[in-house]
């Protein structure tokens, strides 16, 4: 309740200040804070949310775009031999230089740690940027990027090992839809997976018989969309889906906005700028973002708004590139004038989705 009497004593805190944004994200596109450090391994992700957050903020001008596409198609993964595809590899991107050319226990460098999340960055910068993606050698990405699919649908990131949950089924499902081209995955079998993940309550677990989660809930929902499973605006067009419980999910989804006016990610935690786009995206989705309550995310998220621009991910903290993001995002979603609108289901600009 004092979160709320505080952005509803001062109305000005509830003005989105579009071009402290800005200057907030260009500062991390020149040069990343120490604290940064540790997450070099996935620059590639950093960059894709600076560079996807001045699309939503229409500041793409500000930077050079031939730069970006030269860096990004810098990190894929090739064969050694280009007629021949090497049994067990995926050829998709790596989160940075760092993991381009690892090392193995007699000093030989390991020439492919490329990642399923690390490709659907590269793949939704290149779009950002208008790089035309047929230039890109799709077949070889996405047959090797289907050895990646277990047989009970779900996907590894990478060719090594590493957890196996909902997470990678989105990833590998954006990427098959922004190439145009679902040979990469079993569609069924990766269906199957998601439905299994939704648990009694209505939201998805990352993986069967776990937690319902908001960011699990939205990958879910999210890949169902992009693989043609359920309608977008399913209930303003009252269509039916009969794969998921839509009524029990929507109940879930609802009860996650709290009386700060934020989104939970689970029941019983606080709220978190990053969940007003996890679980209002799902909404969207679903058609069902009509019966959030506006005014009151507002509220909430211009106390997570930081003076030096960006967004915290608690009200008052200070900002971190993640939440800034889904800051600009859930900002974008509740239509704020000056801001580009999202195609929600992959995570990019509807500007971008199009490739105007």
């Amino acid at each position: 309740m004092e979160d709320q009497e505080y952005w509803e004593s001062d109305p000005e805190l509830l003005d989105f200040d579009r071009d402290r944004h800005i200057y907030y994200l260009l500062m991390m596109y020149q040069l990343l804070p120490s604290p940064y450090q540790g997450q070099e391994i996935n620059r590639l992700t950093l960059a894709y949310f600076v560079i996807s957050g001045l699309d939503i903020l229409r500041a793409l001008d500000r930077i050079d775009k031939e730069a970006v596409i030269n860096w990004v198609l810098s990190l894929q993964a090739h064969p050694r031999n280009d007629s021949t595809l090497e049994k067990g590899q995926f050829y998709g991107f790596h989160g940075s230089r760092s993991s381009q050319f690892q090392s193995n226990n007699n000093g030989a460098a390991i020439l492919n740690g490329s990642h399923l999340a690390s490709t659907y960055c590269a793949l939704a910068i290149l779009k950002t940027v208008g790089y035309d993606l047929s230039l890109i050698d799709s077949e070889l990405l996405l047959k090797s990027m289907k050895d990646l699919q277990q047989p009970d649908g779900c996907f590894m990131p990478i060719h090594t090992g590493g957890e196996t949950d909902l997470r990678f089924v989105f990833c590998a499902a954006a990427i098959c839809s922004m190439l145009g081209n679902w040979n990469g995955m079993d569609r069924e079998k990766a269906k199957e997976y998601i439905v299994n993940c939704q648990s009694y309550d209505g939201g998805f677990g990352l993986i069967p018989g776990s937690e319902s989660h908001g960011g699990a809930t939205y990958c879910a929902v999210a890949s169902l969309k992009l693989m043609g499973f359920i309608e977008e605006d399913l209930l303003s067009k009252k269509a039916s889906c009969h794969i998921i419980n839509v009524p029990l999910l929507l109940d879930w989804s609802l009860q996650k906005q709290a009386q700060d006016g934020g989104f939970q990610g689970r029941a019983n935690k606080p709220t978190d700028t990053c969940y007003a786009f996890w679980v209002g995206g799902v909404l969207r989705i679903l058609g069902a973002d009509t019966f959030i309550n506006e005014s009151a995310l507002r509220g909430f998220l211009s106390t997570c708004q930081s003076e030096y621009g960006g967004f915290s991910k608690f009200p008052r903290l200070l900002p971190d590139l993640y939440h800034s993001y889904y800051g600009f995002c859930a900002y974008s979603l509740l239509k704020e004038p000056g801001l580009n609108s999202l195609c929600v289901e992959l995570g990019i600009t509807d500007v971008a989705a199009v490739g105007l």
